[in-house]
């Protein structure tokens, strides 16, 4: 798992308060919302507000695919570090 996967791991429990999962329980491919980590819409918006505070980046909500980006760890890790580097 690179840095970036970990933080976004962390992030997300610690900005959604999941108490009983560890960012090694979170397997970088699989589904955050639905039948993945479970989460729903009210999480996407509070995991947005985390990124954005956390890495300065701006999500757009109406930017195409933003469904794709945080479909997993991994996608999110790419999302972000492409956000960074523009």
């Amino acid at each position: 798992m690179n840095q970036l996967e970990f933080e976004l791991k962390t992030l997300v429990i610690e900005s959604l308060g999941l108490e009983d999962i560890a960012p090694d329980d979170i397997d970088s491919d699989a589904h955050l919302f639905g039948d993945g980590l479970g989460l729903d819409s009210v999480d996407a918006l509070e995991l947005g507000l985390a990124l954005q505070k956390r890495y300065g980046i701006a999500i757009d909500p109406e930017t195409r695919n933003m469904r794709e980006h945080f479909a997993s760890i991994a996608k999110l890790a790419e999302f972000v570090s492409a956000q960074r580097r523009a």
